[in-house]
């Protein structure tokens, strides 16, 4: 995917949350206000309509929302076929860590509207859970183009303290995987306090209350 101009971007980054550019004329009139217009203006105005066009594409192809999906063929289609980019979070409803990355997970989907977010339970998804190895929850698993390109176990590599991480902590992870396009959280909201153990991944016990933390599911 071709680099965006920093100007376009930040035309098209301010009208987030939703990422409902219903307004094309309004985008380019922002972009018309940008002081820094210059002789590229023309190219500018002309990369701003594609990018419309295509975050227009992307939402009536569910892009932009946080789905759950509950058949594990169907996550595979669009996995494999359906989008370039995704993020997957194999899920168990009853557990707090889970709770906590759905949060996360539901801020980004609509800034980054190129890629699709999704989750699945892993009672409904016996074939992938083994095909992936996923033991521990949460599990979320980045892939491009139907290749994993990464994976965060528990809350693992996420954070600059040992306890707590934010939406931006995973965005960045995302983005170093080249899941996503380019940074948009702002802020971010911690996760709160999370019990670790020694080695910063989580527990390991299995599960047997709602708020027990990243555990061995099976």
């Amino acid at each position: 995917m071709a680099p965006i101009d920093p100007a376009v971007a930040s035309v098209l980054d301010t009208h987030h949350p939703s990422n409902d550019y219903s307004d094309e004329d309004e985008l380019l009139h922002s972009l018309d206000d940008d002081p820094a217009l210059d002789s590229f203006r023309e190219q500018r105005l002309q990369q701003l309509h594609e990018e419309f066009n295509k975050a227009k594409h992307f939402r009536n192809q569910e892009h932009g929302h946080y789905t759950e999906i509950n058949n594990e063929k169907a996550l595979m289609d669009i996995v494999n076929t359906a989008a370039d980019l995704c993020v997957v979070h194999f899920v168990k409803s009853d557990f707090h860590r889970c709770g906590i990355m759905n949060r996360h997970l539901e801020q980004l989907a609509p800034l980054h509207f190129e890629t699709r977010f999704l989750r699945i339970n892993v009672e409904n998804a016996p074939f992938l859970v083994t095909k992936m190895k996923v033991q521990v929850l949460p599990c979320v698993i980045a892939f491009n183009k139907g290749i994993s390109v990464d994976r965060i176990i528990g809350f693992e590599g996420l954070g600059y303290t040992e306890d707590t991480f934010s939406t931006q902590d995973l965005e960045r992870r995302l983005l170093q995987s080249g899941t996503l396009i380019r940074p948009k959280a702002n802020g971010g909201h911690e996760a709160g306090s999370l019990h670790r153990n020694h080695n910063g991944s989580g527990s390991r016990t299995r599960a047997t209350k709602p708020d027990e933390d990243d555990d061995d599911w099976d």
